[in-house]
């Protein structure tokens, strides 16, 4: 998940040099570039976003026994943090120095580095091998797919529910909302019983407001509408339902007090955690902090579906991460990525991190908590995904609504100030 904090951090897997070795029929030295197996050495280049535990050193256990499997490969591994990796992959792409494989956000993020036509097509390397294209969840592809080509190959799946504390629920004769009056009138009531906060967000964490603003408008407007607005060609951003969904946002910060506005996710996260507030907002990736954390008995309940509204009720906001190869990858970089997606990765990957994986297989209830196979039954039953806001919509565009989000808890702006700047920059993109 996001982070507030962005390190830039670099870790390598240093191999020794090959020596030179003897056989039985010779004692000359391997050719250059030669290694002991006698075929030339290639090397791979692999980057990606997780320098912390317990990641990093199943990523590095993963390349060496690749390495072990395959002694003419050389793998080289470097990993940064979320903010410092995009603009690290900006550079890289810009100068056509993309490693070898490299992992990617879907959508939007995805779409910016295949429009460098630096990222290799994938529709031939899967159809060449049915067992692997069948054993990835067919759903998580969208993210990763332009124009009918496959440009990704989804590995890690997400997304975002209410968590909710239980015994908080029953102690107060409540259910999970179904509707987004049902949700309001269950924050009444808990503020009626004592909890001055009944529901609780780190406002000063803009990618957090984004989830928020991308879920309701979801819920409100028109697929016809996103899907125009969207894209920077055609976007006008006119429809009242914008105003609405800011509306809404506003109700739901004055249930969190003035607290939201000065943490991050991770405070209101360790709140939850703590038992001091009911309702928190939380990507299934956080279940295991949570389980980690406390003994809280918890569950979730997706966005309530919005009376009026265009959008999908039962959609559900998330996306998949997952992993890319450059035009220039080696033959080798294909069958690495085949590797780290195999099921059995996939299964002991879920079983050190805790987070849930798109490989058919990979998760079940003997590599992961109860609370995590409910949460994993609710991605898989969803009718359909809607991206990460941020991921979904041009940055500029992004960051107007998620400033104009923390503004507006505050009472600094109001819908129609935050509408008409998103409005003027639509049109700026345009030129």
């Amino acid at each position: 998940m996001k982070k507030k904090i962005a390190m830039f951090l670099a870790a390598a897997l240093l191999l020794p040099t090959l020596a030179a070795c003897s056989s039985g029929t010779s004692e000359e030295p391997n050719t250059p570039g030669e290694t002991p197996s006698g075929k030339d050495e290639v090397v791979i280049d692999f980057f990606h976003r997780w320098p912390n535990e317990p990641r990093k050193s199943f990523y590095d256990q993963k390349a060496k026994e690749f390495m072990d499997a395959n002694p003419h490969v050389k793998i080289n591994i470097d990993a940064v943090l979320n903010d410092s990796y995009k603009e690290k992959i900006r550079v890289l792409i810009s100068n056509d120095d993309l490693p070898d494989i490299f992992t990617s956000w879907s959508d939007s993020f995805a779409q910016n580095l295949v429009s460098s036509d630096r990222i290799q097509p994938l529709n031939e390397i899967l159809d060449a091998d049915k067992a692997w294209k069948d054993s990835i969840i067919e759903s998580q592809f969208s993210g990763f797919t332009f124009d009918d080509t496959v440009y990704g190959i989804p590995f890690t799946i997400d997304g975002k529910a209410f968590f909710y504390n239980k015994t908080i629920f029953e102690e107060n004769n409540l259910s999970a909302p179904k509707t987004y009056s049902e949700f309001v009138d269950v924050l009444k009531k808990l503020q009626e019983a004592g909890w001055e906060s009944p529901i609780v967000e780190g406002l000063t964490n803009a990618w957090a407001i984004s989830h928020y603003m991308g879920t309701i408008f979801q819920r409100v407007l028109d697929p016809a509408v996103t899907t125009k607005d969207y894209n920077v060609a055609t976007g006008e951003f006119t429809d009242p339902g914008y105003i609405r969904g800011l509306e809404i946002f506003k109700e739901l910060t004055e249930y969190m007090g003035e607290t939201a506005t000065a943490i991050d996710h991770e405070t209101a996260r360790n709140m939850f955690i703590a038992g001091e507030v009911p309702i928190v907002y939380m990507q299934f990736a956080e279940v295991k902090m949570v389980e980690d954390g406390s003994d809280v008995e918890f569950g979730f309940f997706n966005f309530p579906e919005i009376e009026g509204g265009k959008g999908d009720k039962d959609a559900l906001t998330g996306a998949p991460e997952g992993w890319m190869i450059s035009k220039n990858a080696p033959q080798e970089a294909v069958d690495f990525l085949k590797f780290l997606t195999s099921k059995e990765t996939a299964y002991e990957f879920t079983k050190t991190d805790g987070q849930l994986n798109a490989i058919i297989g990979g998760v079940d209830e003997t590599n992961t908590s109860a609370f995590r196979m409910e949460a994993y039954e609710i991605v898989n039953s969803a009718s359909a995904t809607a991206p990460w806001f941020d991921n979904a919509v041009n940055i500029n565009i992004a960051d107007i609504f998620m400033r104009g989000g923390q503004n507006l808890a505050i009472g600094e702006q109001t819908p129609e100030d935050i509408m008409k700047d998103v409005q003027a920059e639509a049109e700026r993109l345009k030129k």
